[in-house]
């Protein structure tokens, strides 16, 4: 099963928080942690490593925490996954490192890389500004053939 870590959900839910927070104060990670009943030292660790990635920076003294790097329109979730994950890969034939044993025979692996380079272009489009808006109370475009009524009849 495709799925993100623990570390990258935590790490979108933090720079989501501070792209929430950014205009009022840095926010610690203990703050972040408490807020989202996540513990103190993995979310330090999220952090840092997001620090280390330039995704957000460290403010030091008494109003010290974490700020985003850049502006929420200008970061995408795939640049948070990535920063805690490293790259995001479906299969290890979509990578250049190396052949596996069924590379000559394999049927599948160019259909993989296009799912992998759409899951990419998804990750890339969805930024955390867009995260950050309010959700909406449906989703818009996408409806049920049951739902429109002209595939059931009312006996």
């Amino acid at each position: 099963m495709f799925k993100l870590s623990k570390k990258a959900d935590y790490g979108l839910i933090a720079v989501k928080h501070l792209a929430m927070h950014r205009e009022q104060h840095a926010c610690s990670a203990n703050e972040i942690a408490e807020e989202y009943g996540i513990s103190v030292t993995l979310m330090a660790k999220v952090l840092q490593r997001l620090a280390k990635e330039d995704v957000v920076v460290a403010k030091h003294g008494s109003t010290g925490g974490y700020q985003l790097a850049k502006d929420p329109a200008q970061v995408s979730a795939l640049d948070v996954i990535s920063a805690i994950d490293g790259p995001v890969l479906i299969t290890s034939c979509v990578t250049s490192h190396g052949n596996c044993e069924t590379t000559e025979r394999c049927s599948v692996r160019e259909p993989l890389r296009k799912v992998n380079e759409s899951i990419l272009g998804v990750l890339s489009t969805v930024t955390i500004a867009q995260m950050s808006e309010e959700p909406e109370p449906a989703l818009v475009g996408l409806s049920s053939p049951m739902r429109s009524g002209s595939h059931m009849s009312s006996s």
